[in-house]
C-alpha cells in the first residue's frame, strides 16, 4: 500500500462508517462559514448542488461554468434515469442489495465504504429532487414509478420519460440560481479554469479565462472544488457534448492531484452507430430502452435482408440466450462486447454492419393487449394492438424515438432501432479519499471527475446518482474536516507572487500555442487521437497495440506542438484556442491511460484486455495481484509513477461476475 495514499476511511462496521463520521466530523460554526470563499469548478449536477448546498450553508461561493448557462452542463444528456434503493416496488431492493450490485457490476474494483455511503444517501435524492419539484414519472395512483436497468434484478431506477437528467438538472439549477439571488454565490459564466493556484502545499486559488474577452483572472478560495466531468472526448467521438474535456482535472493532476484508474472508460452498447468521417460526436439511446426493447441480429452470416423479413426462428437473441438471468439487461460491458463479438464474427446489420437491431414490436404488442383487457377488447386485431401499445411506448420512451428518427430517418415505431457501442463514461478520475479530497489538500472533486464509486464498470442510472450525492450529501458533511483548520487563514490577496506566477504560466502557454503558426487544425490532432485510443485503448486492448499506441501518441504530441495552427488572437473569443488548450490535455491523458491499461495485466468490467479472458470470453480478473486502485502521480513530461490503493472487501464475497 502506497504511504502517499490515505483512504480516511472512518472505522467500525460499513453500516455505521458515515453515520458516526456525520456525527462526529469538525463543524464551522455560522460567524466562521461567512469568512471562508469557496471555488465550485463545474456547474453539472454535482457542481451546481454543491455550489447551491454550501451557499445555503453560510459558506461565500464562486461558481465557475464554460457554458453560457449551467444549464448547458453534459449532465442533462443522462436521459435515462437515477438509482435509488426505495423499494417502491416491493421487489426485494435494499440499501445493501444498491451496494452490492454496484460493487458486482464495476467487477470488484470500487472501494466498498464509499459505495456504501452513495446507496444509503440514495434516497434522499429522490425526497430532495421531489421537494425541489423534478417530475418523476407517477403511476396510476400518484406513487412514483421505477424502471429497471442493466446489472440489476430489481426496478429502482427513478425517472422523467426520457429526460432525467434535464429534469434534475433544472432542480439543481434552481436551488443555485436561488443563491445567486441571495448573493450568496456568485457565478462566472463562459470562464474556464486553467490552473490551480498552489499556496503553502495547499490550492488556493484557480486561474480562469473568461472565454469572451480571452483575459485571465485570478480567484481566491480557501477550497477549490472539481465538478468538471468525465473526459470521454479523448476518444473524439463519444456520447459526450463537444465542450466535455479533462483540463481542470489534469491541471490538478500536474499540480500533485494522483489520477486514478484512468484506462477504466465505459462504452454503452445503446449508441446510434457511426455513419460517417463528418460527424463530430455520437448520440446514446437510453439504457432505459432495454427495459422494453429486445436486442438481436440474423442468424444467418451477412443476411441483408430487411429485419422485417427475417422470421422469428431466423433471429438471435443473443443477450437472452447467452445470459438468461438478466437477458437484455446485463450491465453496459457485458452487452457492449457481446454486440461488437457478433458484429466482428459477420451477423452485424445496416450498411456497416457494425450494428445490431433493439426491437420494440414484442413490447408494442403485449402494452397493445394490456390496453385491449382494460378496454374490455377481447378480439382486438393486431393493427389495434400496435395503435395502442405505441401510445404506451411512447408515453414511456417518445423523445428518444422522436430524437433517433430525427437523426437516421427511420421509424422505430416501426423499424428495430440499430444501436452499436461508442464511448460513454469515464469511470477514472482524480483520486479521492472518504472526504473527496484529493491528495492535494484543500483541492476536491466530485462525480465523474473522481474516480471513487463505480469501480471498472458503472451501472447504468447511477451518473445521476453519484453526482448528486456527492453534491447535496456528502461535500456538505465532509469539508468541514478540512475547513474547520482553515477558520484563521485570512483571504489571500490575488498579487500574491503564486498567483503570479501561475498565471504567468498560463499566459506562456497560450502564447506558445498562438506563436507554432501551423499547417493543421486542432480538430485533425483531435481525430488523429481519437482513432489511436479507440482502435488500441478502446473496447478491446493488447499488449502490443498499447505499446505502439503510446508511441504514435508520443510522436502526435510532438506534431502537435509544432505544428498546429491557431486562426485568430488569445485576447478575443477564440473557440480554436479554447479547443487547442483542452486537445493537448488531451494528448497527455491519452498517454497515460494507454500506461495504466498496459500495467493492468487483467481483464475487468471496462478494462478488456485481449489476453485475459475466459473460454466464454468473459473478462478474467486477478485479484491475487490487481485488487488495488492505481493511482498515478506526475512526474514530468511523459513521466507517472503508480501508487496503490489496496481494496479490501470485508462485507462481501468476491466472485467471477455471473449474469446467467
Amino acid at each position: 500500500m502506497s504511504t502517499k495514499l490515505d483512504a480516511k476511511i472512518p472505522g467500525g462496521s460499513l453500516q455505521e462508517k458515515w453515520t458516526k463520521f456525520r456525527s462526529t466530523v469538525p463543524l464551522v460554526n455560522p460567524a466562521n462559514k461567512r469568512n471562508i470563499e469557496i471555488i465550485v469548478v463545474g456547474t453539472g449536477l454535482a457542481g451546481a448542488s454543491a455550489a447551491a448546498s454550501l451557499a445555503e450553508m453560510g459558506y461565500k461561493v464562486k461558481a465557475f461554468c464554460f457554458q453560457d448557462s449551467p444549464r448547458r452542463a453534459h449532465s442533462i444528456a443522462a436521459q435515462g434515469g437515477v438509482n435509488a434503493a426505495k423499494n417502491y416496488q416491493n421487489d426485494g431492493d435494499s440499501v445493501y442489495r444498491l451496494f452490492y450490485d454496484t460493487i458486482k457490476g464495476g467487477d470488484y474494483r470500487a472501494r466498498e465504504a464509499n459505495v456504501h455511503r452513495l446507496a444509503e444517501v440514495s434516497g434522499n435524492i429522490i425526497d430532495q429532487c421531489v421537494a425541489q419539484g423534478v417530475p418523476f414519472a407517477r403511476e396510476y395512483g400518484g406513487l412514483l414509478s421505477n424502471r429497471s436497468f442493466g446489472g440489476t434484478q430489481v426496478q429502482r431506477t427513478f425517472y422523467a420519460a426520457g429526460q432525467t437528467g434535464q429534469q434534475l438538472l433544472l432542480g439543481a439549477y434552481s436551488a443555485l440560481q436561488r443563491q445567486v439571488g441571495l448573493g450568496n454565490v456568485e457565478l462566472f459564466t463562459r470562464h474556464e479554469m486553467m490552473d490551480v493556484v498552489m499556496v503553502d502545499g495547499k490550492a488556493r486559488g484557480i486561474i480562469a479565462r473568461d472565454l469572451i474577452s480571452g483575459k485571465l483572472e485570478r480567484h481566491f478560495g480557501h477550497a477549490v472544488l472539481l465538478g468538471t466531468g468525465g473526459y470521454g472526448n479523448v476518444f473524439y467521438l463519444s456520447t459526450n457534448a463537444m465542450g466535455s474535456n479533462v483540463t481542470a482535472a489534469w491541471k490538478a493532476h500536474k499540480k500533485g492531484a494522483f489520477f486514478g484508474n484512468p484506462c477504466y472508460t465505459q462504452i454503452h452498447p445503446t449508441c446510434i452507430p457511426v455513419s460517417g468521417d463528418h460527424q463530430s460526436k455520437l448520440t446514446l439511446m437510453s439504457e432505459s430502452l432495454r427495459n422494453d426493447g429486445r436486442i438481436w441480429v440474423p442468424k444467418k452470416k451477412n443476411d441483408t435482408r430487411p429485419a422485417a423479413q427475417i422470421p422469428e426462428d431466423e433471429r438471435d437473441y443473443y443477450l437472452e440466450r447467452r445470459y438468461p438471468a438478466f437477458g437484455n439487461l446485463v450491465p453496459r460491458d457485458i452487452a457492449s462486447r457481446a454486440a461488437k463479438e457478433r458484429c466482428d464474427e459477420g451477423y452485424g446489420v445496416g450498411a456497416s454492419k457494425k450494428a445490431v437491431y433493439l426491437d420494440f414490436a414484442a413490447a408494442i404488442l403485449r402494452y397493445g393487449r394490456g390496453e385491449a383487457t382494460k378496454k374490455g377488447m377481447h378480439n382486438a386485431t393486431t393493427e389495434e394492438l400496435q395503435v395502442m401499445g405505441k401510445e404506451v411506448v411512447k408515453e414511456k420512451y417518445g423523445n428518444l424515438f422522436d430524437m433517433y428518427k430525427q437523426i437516421t430517418g427511420e421509424d422505430p415505431y416501426e423499424l428495430p432501432m440499430r444501436i452499436y457501442p461508442a464511448v460513454h463514461y469515464t469511470m477514472g478520475g482524480l483520486w479521492v479519499d472518504y472526504n473527496l479530497m484529493t491528495t492535494v489538500p484543500g483541492l476536491y472533486a466530485m462525480g465523474e471527475a473522481n474516480f471513487s464509486d463505480h469501480g471498472a464498470n458503472r451501472l447504468g442510472a447511477s451518473a445521476l446518482m453519484q453526482g448528486l450525492a456527492d453534491g447535496y450529501f456528502v461535500i456538505p458533511y465532509t469539508i468541514g474536516a478540512y475547513l474547520s483548520g482553515d477558520i484563521r487563514t485570512k483571504a489571500i490577496p490575488t498579487d500574491a507572487p503564486e498567483f503570479v506566477a501561475a498565471e504567468k504560466a498560463v499566459q506562456d502557454t497560450i502564447n506558445k500555442l498562438m506563436s507554432i503558426k501551423g499547417t493543421k487544425s486542432v480538430d485533425y490532432f483531435h481525430k488523429k487521437l481519437g482513432l489511436i485510443m479507440w482502435d488500441k485503448c478502446g473496447m478491446a486492448r493488447n499488449e502490443k497495440g498499447l505499446k505502439e499506441a503510446i508511441a504514435e501518441i508520443q510522436e502526435i504530441k510532438k506534431q502537435f506542438w509544432s505544428d498546429v495552427r491557431i486562426p485568430g488572437d488569445a485576447d478575443e473569443f477564440n473557440p480554436e484556442l479554447e479547443k487547442a488548450t483542452r486537445v493537448a490535455d488531451f494528448i497527455e491523458l491519452g498517454e497515460l491511460m494507454c500506461i495504466d491499461a498496459l500495467n493492468r495485466n487483467e481483464s475487468c468490467g471496462g478494462h478488456f484486455r485481449e489476453e485475459y479472458q475466459t473460454e466464454e470470453g468473459e473478462a478474467l480478473r486477478d485479484d491475487e495481484n490487481y485488487a488495488y486502485v492505481a493511482a498515478w502521480e506526475y512526474k514530468g513530461d511523459s513521466q507517472f509513477e503508480l501508487h496503490k490503493e489496496e481494496l479490501v472487501y470485508e462485507n462481501i464475497k468476491i466472485a467471477q461476475r455471473s449474469y446467467k
